[in-house]
């Protein structure tokens, strides 16, 4: 698992969506102690305390970012997870869940409180919880994808 986190412009450029639509749409910081440049910005996330996951607008979504944590959870590297479909995430008896949350955070912006089952790479389930599941909108209201952040047990 990689200590630092990867950087190139368009993910920064992306990273910002995810900490700016979430204080938008909840009113509440997603990193606490606002980063200054991409650089703080980049290590805030990677290092967070919770899971942050996100992933963009194809007709089947695929994530582009996943956090330290998220990685360890998932027990994939950065390049693993940012080819995997984001419904791949879920076991299939359980995507049906994820498609209804994920049309009401379409519908609402955001939705929180969600908990649901989640599968690593090798099998292994565990559960979400106090999850938090946004629209990454910018300014202009423009959808660009999805992002969660959440804390896992198990």
């Amino acid at each position: 698992m990689p200590s630092s986190p990867p950087s190139d412009a368009g993910l920064d450029v992306r990273l910002r969506l995810i900490v700016e639509s979430y204080r938008r749409l909840t009113g509440h910081p997603l990193i606490e102690n606002a980063p200054r440049d991409d650089t703080e910005l980049r290590e805030a996330i990677w290092n967070a305390p919770r899971a942050i996951v996100a992933h963009g607008t194809e007709d089947d979504p695929v994530f582009f970012y996943g956090n330290r944590l998220a990685l360890q959870l998932f027990g994939m590297n950065f390049d693993e997870f940012t080819r995997l479909p984001s419904r791949l995430s879920a076991e299939t008896l359980a995507q049906d869940a994820r498609v209804k949350l994920l049309e009401r955070v379409t519908r609402q912006g955001y939705v929180d409180g969600y908990s649901g089952m989640r599968i690593a790479s090798n099998g292994r389930r565990f559960m979400i919880e106090d999850t938090t599941v946004w629209n990454l909108q910018d300014e202009s209201g423009a959808c660009h994808g999805q992002a969660a952040v959440f804390v896992a047990q198990g």
